[in-house]
């Protein structure tokens, strides 16, 4: 991709030498804006400003000009030196110089003739839903203090077995959410089985239960994340007949009363998949610690795959405050290790990874996950310097994670595809950050 990329400098130079007029925001602007921006930057949405028509964007020139110029926006957060993604959302050389030389050149509007149709997008979502399932009422949010996370049964009551090609989980109020996990509660499932549908019920409830049967994460919801697919390769998520759903959310307080009630929308296979596609929250550091001023605090932890048959195909990171990068090896039975992914961690735009292709993980294949924290003066988001950090739920906790997606036959067991292993069945080590790769690599000289 970078190779058929002419410079920055070359693509202004080019338009110089051409005795070109300034790009006009109908011809040149409103196109680049319609494939690349107006999905966030529209009402609803995340952004903080619309940018659908001349009059919205017209203001923004200048400042878009210094965004794109310093790939503050789009954001992307993902090393390109590791791997490629499908859903890569830089901009091309060619595109900061179209944007940059229209706010150079005084922001003109240009012809209406030269306007393309507006983008269409279903109002309220992303996606066009075949299903939206909504928290049955609000649920409260105080004005101060901790708000433990919060789980809602909501009766889904599938009538058949369900495939699922894409979701979208949406806050109904993105002021007090700070994320959103929905799992697939199957038919039969003590989970949560004394839950009265609609009741808030926190993660430390008796009635919550023990979710014995496993994880079956439908989607979720961080800032910057949007709707997700699942049918790369003709994949799909699955949704056994008669299940229903768990809002698990973590609300935070923000200085006045509010309510919130979130929603998901579904779009549905047309036919049964032969192949699963299914997300699961590994590998992860729950024997994490963090030394108080560390300004560079070392993280990992590893999980195996323990079936055939398994493809990557995404890759989402998650750390709170604290975190700097995020870094995702596989190191294969042969002993051959590669990097598939690595980038920078933003705690407010928690970005999601798809795969330009899916990536073969044969039975026995380590995970292995690398995060740094810092837990430093130097660090104007972290709420004490002086704690030794370890794993929890809150911002001012810390975790050290991933979300991946995985590809794997429809009669695999989502059971038998994990296995934490290695580092992450160390017991944590007060005042030494850890576990680290130093420990990997003890282990493989064993």
């Amino acid at each position: 991709m970078t190779a058929l990329r002419v410079s920055f400098a070359a693509c202004l130079t080019g338009i110089a030498a051409l005795g070109a007029t300034t790009p006009t925001f109908n011809k040149d602007v409103l196109p680049v804006l319609q494939k690349n921006c107006q999905e966030c930057h529209r009402a609803g949405e995340i952004a903080p400003m619309s940018l659908l028509t001349y009059a919205e964007a017209r203001p923004w020139a200048k400042g878009i000009k210094a965004a794109v110029a310093s790939r503050k926006m789009p954001p992307w957060f993902a090393d390109d030196g590791y791997a490629h993604f499908a859903n890569d959302k830089r901009l091309s050389e060619a595109d900061i110089a179209t944007l940059t030389a229209w706010a150079d050149g005084g922001a003109p509007e240009g012809s209406p003739k030269d306007k393309p149709a507006p983008r269409k997008f279903e109002s309220g979502w992303n996606i066009k839903p075949d299903m939206i399932i909504e928290m049955p009422k609000d649920f409260h949010v105080k004005a101060a203090g901790t708000i433990n996370y919060q789980n809602i049964l909501v009766k889904a009551n599938f009538p058949e077995d369900t495939w699922v090609v894409a979701a979208e989980v949406r806050p109904g109020n993105p002021a007090v959410v700070h994320h959103i996990r929905l799992d697939v509660r199957s038919p039969g499932s003590h989970w949560m089985e004394n839950a009265v549908p609609g009741e808030a019920y926190e993660a430390d409830d008796d009635v919550m239960g023990r979710n014995a049967e496993g994880e079956n994460l439908l989607g979720k919801y961080n800032p910057g994340l949007g709707a997700q697919e699942f049918n790369m390769d003709g994949a799909a998520k699955f949704i056994p007949k008669g299940s229903d759903v768990v809002f698990n959310i973590h609300y935070t307080a923000i200085g006045k009363e509010a309510t919130d009630r979130s929603r998901v929308g579904l779009v549905f296979a047309k036919t049964p998949p032969a192949t699963r596609y299914f997300t699961a929250n590994v590998p992860l550091a729950s024997n994490m610690v963090i030394p108080p001023g560390d300004t560079n605090a070392e993280v990992v932890s590893e999980t195996t795959v323990t079936t055939d048959n398994v493809k990557l195909v995404y890759v989402q990171p998650h750390m709170h405050l604290r975190g700097k990068d995020y870094e995702l090896r596989l190191i294969y039975p042969t002993g051959e290790v590669q990097t598939v992914f690595k980038g920078k961690w933003d705690f407010n735009w928690q970005q999601g990874f798809d795969f330009a292709r899916p990536i073969a993980v044969p039975k026995g294949t380590r995970l292995i996950g690398i995060s740094h924290f810092d837990n430093s003066l130097n660090n104007p988001f972290n709420p004490d310097a002086e704690a030794e950090v370890r794993w929890g739920p809150q911002n001012w906790d810390e975790m050290s994670a991933a979300f991946v997606g995985v590809l794997f036959p429809v009669g695999t067991r989502p059971l038998d595809v994990f296995r934490r292993s290695g580092v992450s069945l160390l017991k944590p080590e007060p005042g030494k950050a850890g576990p680290t790769l130093a420990a990997v690599e003890l282990a493989g000289r064993k």
